[in-house]
């Protein structure tokens, strides 16, 4: 072979051997790099540009897709010790040209955290509607979704401000009584009664009680490589003080039952979409909600757990089409009569 070629494949297979190692070498080494590179490409890959929006000396992170047209901005809460991506799943599955926005709730992510703030149910609602304030969100009436902890703070929202939204989707939401006991309140009350409540079961410190947490809250049973739930602890790790105080601070008396305690005043067309096996929060949670918010949908979605935007990520986002475009049917009839 010609002493060129030769070269030239040497060099070729170096290049090629170089993102490889480097690949290879941040998936045992710092896994957790690997998953903020990941987020970040499917960010990219989706769209999704990251933006700072500042309220006096606070400042929200978040990221958005599109700009305001003619059908609403859709605002999206994500749940305790979650992130904006934790949406990503969904976005994939929404029209491109739909103006959305994917905000950090306070103390999470690239959001303010201050030993000062109010986590209370009541005070990130507050804190939302500065952050809606800010980006003028609200200069039209927008579509809120949130879920589990996001769930409670939406639909405390659209009680408080039911001016700034239009609809409502309210997934797997807490905030709710409920008269059967999930396998996570269950798992609480043990704890509580052997005095062991820092061993809350969303606050994983362990890959072994990351990969127990994954179960609790999915119904499908994901295969986690261990590199990956290592990963996952180490990004968490620095933060776990924060959600355990956020996680008290929320459980507390004044936040437990946010939701219940405001959803009669609750007036937006209001969407809830619940999965029947969820171990956290118990799908009678759904009932609950129907029974108490005129006009509303309730959609129980089959071998799903609480994590209805990763598991059911497709379905999902059709569920949220389907219904903003029925009320903007029902608007156009309004109209015409």
């Amino acid at each position: 072979m010609d002493l060129d070629v030769l070269n030239m494949f040497v060099i070729a297979g170096g290049t090629l051997a170089i993102p490889i190692l480097a690949f290879v070498a941040s998936f045992l080494l710092w896994p957790s790099a690997l998953i903020r590179i990941y987020y970040w490409y499917w960010r990219r890959a989706l769209g999704m540009q990251v933006r700072y929006a500042n309220y006096d000396d606070y400042q929200f992170c978040y990221s958005y897709r599109g700009r305001p047209g003619y059908r609403p901005s859709i605002l999206m809460l994500h749940g305790f010790s979650a992130h904006k991506d934790m949406w990503l799943s969904i976005v994939k599955f929404l029209p491109k040209n739909l103006h959305l926005v994917c905000v950090d709730m306070p103390g999470h992510e690239g959001t303010t955290r201050s030993a000062l703030d109010d986590y209370s149910i009541s005070g990130q609602a507050k804190r939302i509607h500065q952050f809606v304030e800010c980006i003028k969100l609200n200069r039209r009436p927008f579509h809120l979704v949130g879920t589990s902890m996001g769930g409670n703070v939406a639909g405390v929202y659209a009680a408080q401000y039911p001016e700034d939204i239009c609809s409502l989707t309210l997934i797997c939401p807490a905030g709710l009584p409920s008269t059967t006991d999930s396998k996570f309140i269950k798992q609480l009350r043990e704890l509580q009664e052997s005095e062991r409540i820092d061993r809350i079961p969303l606050i994983p410190s362990t890959p072994e009680e990351m990969a127990d947490m994954l179960k609790l809250c999915s119904y499908v049973r994901f295969k986690v490589p261990q590199q990956i739930l290592q990963g996952l602890v180490d990004v968490r790790i620095p933060h776990n003080d924060f959600y355990r105080k956020l996680f008290l601070e929320i459980a507390d008396e004044k936040s437990r039952h946010s939701l219940h305690e405001n959803m009669s005043k609750i007036k937006a067309p209001t969407q809830v979409i619940w999965g029947k096996q969820d171990q956290v929060l118990d799908v009678s949670g759904a009932s609950v909600l129907a029974s108490a918010i005129p006009d509303c949908h309730m959609y129980i979605l089959e071998n799903c757990g609480h994590s209805v935007v990763v598991e059911r990520p497709r379905k999902t986002a059709n569920l949220i089409l389907e219904f903003l475009a029925l009320l903007h049917s029902t608007d156009n009839n309004k109209k015409q009569a």
